[in-house]
This record gives structure tokens, sequence and C-alpha cells, in this order.
């Protein structure tokens, strides 16, 4: 997944929009100032996406792929760092965004969750 795709999907959910309050080299992809996505689009390949996750699913997608690795510099409970190298299909990836996304909208006020509708 190159850097276009990347952007397109996090920017295709509900209300996301990107940011940059660490610099010019991180993108941060927000729902209602909450964060569901990091990655620096700009950097060399392979691109390295942040992505919120279940904890309870944490431990098994590390094990089951090795491009899926704890969050960097992040909490390593709820954040994963994946590595978009080719070795995780594009549904994969789209999934765990997508989940990134849901898991930080399952915890906004229930106005807000109401307004993005259902996904």
């Amino acid at each position: 997944m190159d850097p276009g795709a990347v952007r397109s999907l996090c920017l295709g959910f509900a209300e996301a929009v990107e940011v940059r309050p660490f610099g010019p080299e991180t993108s941060v992809f927000k729902v209602c100032g909450k964060i569901f996505a990091i990655v620096a689009l700009d950097a060399e390949p392979p691109l390295r996406i942040s992505l919120k996750c279940e904890p309870d699913l944490v431990p098994a997608l590390r094990e089951a792929y090795p491009a899926i690795n704890p969050g960097y510099h992040l909490s390593k409970r709820h954040w994963n760092t994946v590595t978009l190298d080719g070795s995780l299909g594009d549904e994969l990836v789209h999934d765990l965004v997508e989940d990134s996304y849901d898991l930080v909208v399952s915890g906004l006020p229930k106005a807000a969750r109401e307004r993005l509708g259902p996904h």
C-alpha cells in the first residue's frame, strides 16, 4: 500500500481529518479530536502505521504477523505499529485501520457517535 492509498483510506472515514502536530513529517489521523492512525507518509519505504487495537487482540496479531509490532512510542497494550512491507494484504491493512477508527469512535460521547452514524 503506497502513501496515497494510506492517506485515502484514513480520510475515507466519517469526519476523519489529517493533522501534523508532531511536525511536517508525521501525519496524524483523527476523528472528533481523537487519534486513530499515525504514519510518516513521506518516509522511506516500507511505511509504518501505528493503529489503535483492542487489547485482547494485540498478542494474537503480533504473534501471527511479523509485520505487526508494539506501538512505537505508544501504549504497547493499546497500539500496534504495522509495517507495510507487502507481507500483509491490503484487505487486512484496511481492516486494521477500520478497527482502529471504530475503536476510537466507540469511546466517543453518544452524541458524537450518533452524528457519525453507522459505519
